[in-house]
């Protein structure tokens, strides 16, 4: 399998490559050179098999003969080592509940698998400095994912004041390896200082530089497996599967419609947003319009500019008119996502955490005109959230033991600005 810029102005690579280039010569994003269909054998047997099965054969052809058969099963036993389970919360309705992860958020599906792969890979010769811009779980996920691993460095970018405390501790409190930087602005700030490193000639001749963002192909072509095991789960397929997904960067997004291009019978998608609706408006107008980044309730969603909007518009070959056909984009507020974790409390005892809300916001929209079973993302555990989720519910979530541990430990950061000098500086000294 090769890779391609999603610019079209660099030579294609091998997976291999692009995972530790992380970003294009051009700039651009690495994308498949083509998106193998998997075999009807494998959707006969989908429903017996185990996460880390559905995992290997859904990664393989991408992977090609960067390792062998028997390292990557071996990569995604020791990755994969959670359940990602199938919750009905009505008829109809379920809950991919994507937070039983060490960091108890969906990237650690991503992260992990990267941070093994990226192992693998590197030179061990030259240290390697992973970059990653964070609004919110990616910091912790890449951060614990590649703790103490050897020859590489990892460098975590978050808006100051815009993600929670308890994301905030995950990744600032780690030491050994990690580093944290606290940057005076946004998320989209912090994403474009990570682009603008890779892009740098000094950065480059001085450091190994590679991504742990959704930019890179090794965090997000990994997400697509848990469509398929969410289908796996799924007892009635008597109706249209449709999946709501709550977006911000839309690596998430991108990964189901890798998947449904890969055989899986998905018949919609629903980008579920906040009020960072740039994607859901592009839907509606056929105009993308990036715009400055409004924080919310659901942070990790904050995005006004996002990267993997590239891989969609390359996946459509940039028509507006297919995207349409495929996906649904709506937009919520913060008081509606209030409200909604309040009612489906307190008709079904279950607890959203503010992206989930949103994600079921965005499917009952769609499901009051289509008949049609639905698959929400649950993308976070509540506990992330409990300051917000505990005032709607008025009902105290309990935080698991592994994110209790990290409230009681000092954050250890270091603030700079938005821009690019301020980030060589850091890197460079």
């Amino acid at each position: 399998m090769k890779y391609k810029s999603t610019n079209h102005k660099s030579p294609e690579v091998s997976f291999k490559n692009a995972v530790v280039k992380g970003l294009a010569d051009d700039k651009g994003l690495f994308f498949p050179v083509e998106i193998p269909k998997l075999p009807e054998s494998f959707f006969k047997k989908l429903s017996r098999l185990s996460l880390r099965e559905i995992g290997h054969e859904v990664l393989k052809p991408y992977v090609g003969d960067d390792l062998s058969d028997n390292e990557l099963k071996a990569l995604l036993d020791d990755a994969l080592n959670f359940d990602i389970p199938l919750v009905e919360i009505k008829p109809q309705i379920f809950s991919l509940e994507l937070f039983h992860g060490p960091t108890l958020a969906f990237k650690d599906v991503g992260a992990r698998i990267m941070a093994r792969f990226l192992s693998k890979f590197v030179d061990k010769n030259k240290k390697v400095t992973v970059l990653v811009a964070t609004s919110g779980d990616t910091g912790s996920a890449v951060a614990n994912g590649f703790l103490n691993v050897e020859g590489i460095d990892v460098v975590v970018l978050y808006p100051k004041g815009m993600v929670s405390n308890i994301q905030e501790k995950q990744f600032t409190t780690l030491g050994s390896n990690i580093a944290a930087l606290e940057v005076n602005g946004t998320f989209d700030d912090c994403q474009r200082m990570v682009k603008e490193a890779f892009a740098d000639i000094d950065l480059n001749n001085t450091l190994q530089l590679s991504s742990a963002n959704s930019i890179n192909v090794a965090r997000f072509l990994p997400q697509a497996i848990y469509y398929f095991y969410a289908y796996a789960q799924l007892k009635d397929k008597s109706k249209p599967v449709v999946f709501s997904v709550p977006s911000g960067n839309y690596g998430n997004l991108t990964a189901g419609i890798i998947a449904k291009r890969s055989g899986l019978p998905v018949h919609n998608f629903i980008a579920s947003a906040n009020i960072n609706n740039v994607v859901p408006e592009y839907l509606r107008t056929g105009v993308f319009n990036p715009l400055s980044s409004v924080s919310t309730i659901s942070n990790a969603m904050d995005v006004g500019n996002p990267s993997n909007f590239a891989r969609i518009m390359e996946l459509y070959s940039h028509s507006w008119g297919k995207i349409k056909l495929e996906i649904e984009g709506y937009s919520f507020t913060d008081e509606e996502t209030r409200q909604i974790i309040f009612d489906v409390y307190q008709k079904h005892e279950y607890i959203l955490d503010p992206h989930g809300a949103v994600a079921y916001l965005g499917l009952s929209e769609y499901m009051k005109k289509n008949d049609v079973n639905g698959i929400f993302f649950e993308t976070a555990h509540p506990a992330k959230f409990y300051e917000t989720v505990e005032k709607q519910i008025s009902v105290k979530v309990d935080i698991p033991e592994r994110l209790e541990k990290f409230l009681s430990k000092e954050k250890n950061t270091i603030e700079i600005g938005n821009s690019l000098d301020n980030l060589k500086q850091v890197l460079l000294n």
